[in-house]
């Protein structure tokens, strides 16, 4: 990307997909009033979470094969903490093999006005 595209505050779009266990990996059940309820904890929230307070835009999805897979698209700047975040940090208790990105390119619009988990 060219020092001009950066010092304008270009978009920038990137597919990613992480490895290592980064899907559901934690339940509890408990008894209310005689009822069994069960509690997933589901680790898409937190990069919803993150992807938010970052300002980005796009979505995450589990895979049939255990990864995570989505898109995001917003400021490189931002984007760019974004993958650090997908690579280094993840949800609680996930733990990162690796982050594959992909399709990283410069866009001039937004193809999603939110970011969101999808089934």
């Amino acid at each position: 990307m060219s020092a001009l595209a950066k010092a304008s505050g270009a978009l920038k779009s990137v597919d990613y997909e992480v490895f290592g266990r980064v899907q559901v990996n934690c339940s509890v059940c408990v008894s209310v009033l005689g009822l069994i309820v069960l509690f997933l904890y589901f680790p898409n929230q937190y990069t919803e979470q993150e992807a938010k307070k970052l300002g980005v835009v796009g979505w995450v999805k589990n895979t049939s094969q255990g990864t995570v897979t989505g898109q995001v698209q917003g400021p490189e700047e931002k984007v760019n903490e974004m993958k650090s975040w997908l690579s280094k940090v993840g949800s609680p208790s996930s733990r990162i093999d690796k982050t594959n990105f992909s399709n990283e390119k410069e866009i001039s619009k937004l193809d999603f006005s939110d970011f969101n988990t999808r089934y």
